[in-house]
């Protein structure tokens, strides 16, 4: 399995809070991060995750066994299973939620109304927004650098500001000065 990529997850509860898509949380935690969505229809789709997904189905393949098809999903990394009700499956197997549970797979119901590509576009809406909201935040950090480099006595004056973007203490060797909260304990 891969690593995450490098944009920003999208919390299961952004989506779950999302009264347009109207997903449903039936089993699981809720507390998932999801870095992409995939839809499929496969027998066995762990092969094809590479982690993190948000997995999609209408369950046209799901099988006999769903607690296989859930423990397989947890060993391929995914984030969490959004089942479609209606055409195939009236309602989610109660088997499925039973399955997702014991495993701590989030199980979420797509309701009928819901296309997946709704889904998907809701989570690459929500990636970009915290993606942006990354770069803004380290562009202002750059800034107020720069404007701390410029200041007559900018050594301290950085410190201080660099301690205030990474929210935790700096130190400058091999001098000893040093600007914001106390070290942390094993640091």
């Amino acid at each position: 399995m891969e690593a995450a990529p490098p944009t920003p997850p999208v919390a299961l509860a952004r989506l779950l809070a999302d009264t347009e898509l109207g997903l449903r949380l039936l089993a699981g935690p809720a507390a998932a991060e999801v870095h992409g969505v995939h839809a499929s229809e496969m027998a066995d789709p762990s092969p094809y995750l590479l982690g993190g997904e948000l997995l999609l189905t209408a369950g046209a393949e799901l099988g006999a066994d769903p607690d296989r098809y859930a423990a397989r999903l947890v060993a391929a990394g995914a984030a969490a299973l959004g089942f479609g009700v209606a055409p195939v499956h009236e309602a989610v197997p109660p088997g499925l939620a039973e399955a997702c549970g014991r495993h701590g797979l989030p199980l979420l119901e797509v309701p009928p109304g819901t296309p997946f590509t709704a889904v998907a576009r809701t989570v690459w809406r929500l990636m970009e927004q915290a993606r942006t909201g990354e770069l803004r935040r380290v562009t202002e950090a750059q800034q107020s650098l720069a404007a701390a480099a410029a200041r007559p006595d900018p050594v301290p004056a950085v410190l201080r500001r660099l301690a205030a973007s990474l929210g935790g203490r700096v130190e400058l060797a091999p001098d000893g000065r040093s600007a914001g909260g106390p070290v942390p304990a094993g640091a």
